[in-house]
């Protein structure tokens, strides 16, 4: 986890995503925009060979989920460059307090690898975007010897027709513990039931500015949304530390994967206020059967989701 000499870095990581977005009160340092809603989760008959934990052995298990968008801003609209990519995060609620999370986004992979190289790209897109200075030198020169990042930047990220139709992507890996102690590494990904669509470009200024919340309350008024959730293994030579490698998930190269399970999204949280405010996702949140891996982001994130949390108020 965190050391104390690190916190000098979780302070410089969120001045950066504060130089960048803005402080908003109230509101998430990213992904500020979201809608919370309420499902079930089943999980596969599969999975409880992979891990034990409570939320995969089989049993209906209720879920909170946030759809949500990636700027910092509340007021982005959803066809807005800066909206993407798109965010899941799911808390599972294991029974007697106990709960996992997952949080997931809409882009195959990370930009950076490590808590140092994060803090430098996170400074270079603040200097670029300065409002007094704009100098777009520190981007730039980190761009040049990190093409995982600039891919991550300069990728097309066409805005979904709705939440519910694309693929998301838990970066990080993790690992499953079965009850005989067998462990499996890999990433989970949520996988639409619905066929992927997203919007042509030149319907994009058409767009309202809330249209994907709109978008799900209208869906789930016809009936629960679907998604598969699957756990990805890694193969031989996968860097389990590096979240900025996809790890292919079609084609020849596709990593074997399992199917955990299904999630439906039911409804809407009623006072979507409250709902957010409430839900402190973490993708370090836990429980048996499900452990950390060797990637150094995943303690980073839990330290500085907490942080910015606590700077929130």
């Amino acid at each position: 986890m965190i050391q104390l000499q690190d916190e000098a870095l979780l302070e410089d990581l969120l001045a950066a995503i504060h130089a960048t977005f803005g402080h908003h009160t109230g509101y998430r340092a990213t992904h500020s925009k979201g809608i919370v809603a309420h499902g079930t989760f089943t999980a596969a008959p599969e999975a409880a060979r992979l891990s034990r934990a409570a939320h995969l052995q089989g049993q209906p298990v209720p879920v909170t989920v946030r759809f949500s968008n990636f700027s910092g801003v509340p007021q982005t609209p959803d066809g807005d460059m800066m909206a993407s990519p798109r965010g899941l995060g799911i808390r599972f609620h294991a029974g007697e307090g106990a709960g996992t999370d997952i949080v997931a986004h809409s882009f195959d992979g990370f930009p950076v690898a490590t808590p140092r190289e994060f803090l430098a790209f996170l400074q270079g897109i603040a200097a670029s975007v300065s409002p007094t200075a704009p100098d777009p030198a520190p981007l730039e020169t980190f761009l040049a010897s990190h093409p995982r990042a600039r891919h991550y930047l300069e990728t097309v990220k066409p805005p979904p027709r709705s939440y519910t139709t694309i693929h998301y992507f838990g970066i990080n890996a993790f690992v499953l513990a079965a009850a005989d102690g067998t462990l499996s590494t890999g990433r989970y990904r949520f996988e639409p039931l619905a066929p992927p669509e997203t919007v042509p470009e030149h319907e994009v200024p058409t767009l309202a500015e809330n249209y994907l919340a709109d978008e799900l309350e209208a869906r789930l008024a016809q009936g629960p949304a679907a998604m598969r959730l699957i756990f990805q293994l890694a193969g031989n030579g996968d860097d389990t530390a590096d979240g900025s490698q996809p790890w292919p998930y079609y084609g020849p190269q596709a990593r074997h994967e399992q199917v955990l399970g299904e999630l439906q999204i039911e409804a809407l949280a009623s006072d979507q206020v409250q709902a957010s405010s409430q839900l402190a996702l973490n993708p370090a949140r836990l429980i048996d059967g499900v452990q950390l891996s060797d990637d150094p982001m995943v303690p980073l994130r839990n330290a500085l989701y907490r942080l910015a949390a606590s700077r929130r108020r």
